[in-house]
């Protein structure tokens, strides 16, 4: 039987309750690792503790509003109470440009601020409090959720496309800053992948390009498809294992060759 690749790491993640998040928390779980689960829902992250539960492994659902930056700060001292240390944590949770698409000039500055504090202040938060424990055992892992809309721009979408590009040049800074110490910190930057916020994006470019949904669907990459969230969960395994101890700093786009650089 082949070895599982986290065996008895303990990882945090984010944004837990569906989509990506709940793809790799699970992953995460069949290949060894205990999870901390976070999400806004309680209903959801229980859920999905149940899951990995059922895997073998221990989970606990920890409700969290990481717009509030007091409950962003005080989530790492609540998961200590469960687990001895983070050995990897994954910030996913985010606020997709479907919440409110509006162009720069009539943009709402409450959803900017919004954004702001859970697509990159949190994570800056999480990976400030976490990190030096994991410099200090020498041994640890970042993955920022970032997106290809880091690496471009994105009609109707100021604050998502800013804050994604942002969590990008945190993951570059950190990484840097963390190198030779055994911790790696990375972005995945996913393409059109099959999630509520994802199917809300693409509605709302529907309306305003004036085409049916399936069309923009079957056009939203090369492989003419959706993205499924297990395929991204694969590519976040990799990072946390130790196959990938000689990559850091990078922002690997999973898209369907959306995007190519």
């Amino acid at each position: 039987m082949q070895a599982m690749k986290l065996h008895n790491k303990v990882a945090l993640v984010t944004g837990a309750g569906r989509g990506i998040g709940r793809a790799i928390a699970l992953a995460f779980a069949r290949e060894g690792a205990d999870v901390a689960l976070t999400a806004r829902t309680a209903a959801e992250i229980e859920q999905v503790a149940a899951e990995v539960t059922a895997l073998g492994r221990s989970a606990e659902a920890l409700p969290v509003d990481l717009s509030d930056r007091a409950q962003a700060t005080g989530l790492p001292g609540r998961v200590a109470r469960h687990f001895p240390a983070v050995d990897i944590l994954v910030n996913n949770a985010g606020i997709g440009s479907s919440a409110n698409p509006r162009r720069i000039a009539d943009y709402d500055d409450g959803f900017w601020d919004l954004s702001i504090a859970v697509n990159l202040t949190a994570p800056y938060l999480l990976t400030k409090a976490l990190v030096p424990a994991m410099t200090e055992r020498g041994w640890g892992r970042v993955i920022n959720m970032a997106s290809v809309a880091g690496k471009r721009g994105l009609l109707a979408a100021g604050a998502y496309t800013a804050t994604k590009h942002g969590l990008i040049g945190l993951t570059r800074t950190a990484a840097l800053e963390t190198a030779g110490t055994g911790v790696t910190i990375n972005a995945i930057c996913p393409g059109a992948t099959r999630t509520v916020m994802l199917l809300r994006r693409l509605q709302v470019d529907a309306e305003l390009r004036g085409e049916p949904v399936d069309k923009m669907e079957a056009n939203v990459n090369p492989l003419g498809r959706l993205l499924e969230p297990a395929e991204i969960a694969e590519l976040a395994v990799y990072l946390a294992s130790d196959d990938a101890r000689g990559m850091t700093g990078q922002a690997l786009n999973l898209s369907g060759g959306s995007t190519m650089h």
